[in-house]
């Protein structure tokens, strides 16, 4: 019963736990020719700048930071491009990598907002970036629309989702919520939400956390929950509802 709702969500979260673990490698293309090039002349540096200026970025103040499973990340959609992004964000907010998924594999990928509340990551389908996999990594500035994001505590997923059921902690795919069943169930293989307990909850609450600890399900009403500290740290999106 739940192998198929692993489906998406598996894939998204490698991609996950492989892009917070792995130090990235920056392709050539996103290395600037301004830092290697010589001190234009005075005479020469405007139309340089006219070449080299980006389209203008919409102002990050006014960015629709909302995001809907299934059909976008505030502007972005399943049909943007990595030239979209440059119009939507500024060529100097975006960072192309090449993101490890383990065993020998890669995905290639491009960075929005690197180190900000605002930061995602968009994943390609291949080197042209011209079409859209998945969107992780999302910071703390990206909302449902039910207001779910990182940083959500425990206490209003369960207000927002109703009773649903999450794996245990200490293990690949620790914390994964499972929507099938919850009040979010149509956001099921479109939304990836992962919980995290508090950094010392293994040491001030240890058999409460050793309770939920591994590869298996447990309802949302468990008690051993309840004093971990327990919030979202990661999630991911598919913009394809056919994927």
């Amino acid at each position: 019963m739940l192998k198929p709702v692993q489906g998406m969500f598996i894939t998204a979260l490698v991609l996950l736990v492989s892009c917070a673990s792995n130090p990235s490698v920056e392709s050539p293309a996103s290395t600037s020719p301004a830092a290697t090039a010589p001190s234009p002349s005075p005479e020469a540096s405007a139309p340089q700048a006219a070449v080299a200026s980006a389209p203008a970025a919409e102002p990050e103040a006014e960015i629709d930071t909302t995001v809907v499973p299934g059909e976008r990340v505030g502007p972005i959609t399943r049909d943007t491009t990595r030239d979209d992004l440059v119009t939507l964000f500024g060529e100097d907010n975006l960072k192309d990598e090449t993101v490890s998924i383990g065993e020998g594999e890669s995905e290639v990928a491009t960075i929005v907002y690197p180190d900000s509340e605002r930061s995602l990551t968009v994943i390609w389908t291949d080197d042209t970036r011209s079409k859209l996999a998945a969107v992780i990594n999302l910071g703390s500035a990206w909302k449902t629309p039910e207001g779910i994001g990182v940083g959500t505590s425990f206490t209003e997923l369960q207000e927002k989702l109703g009773e649903f059921q999450l794996y245990g902690f200490d293990w690949d795919y620790a914390g994964t919520i499972v929507l099938e069943g919850s009040d979010l169930a149509d956001y099921e293989g479109l939304l990836v939400l992962r919980v995290e307990p508090a950094e010392n909850a293994a040491e001030t609450a240890p058999s409460n956390y050793e309770a939920v600890m591994g590869d298996q399900l447990f309802p949302s009403t468990d008690p051993n929950f309840e004093p971990l500290g327990i919030k979202v740290g990661e999630m991911a999106v598919s913009l394809d509802p056919e994927q």
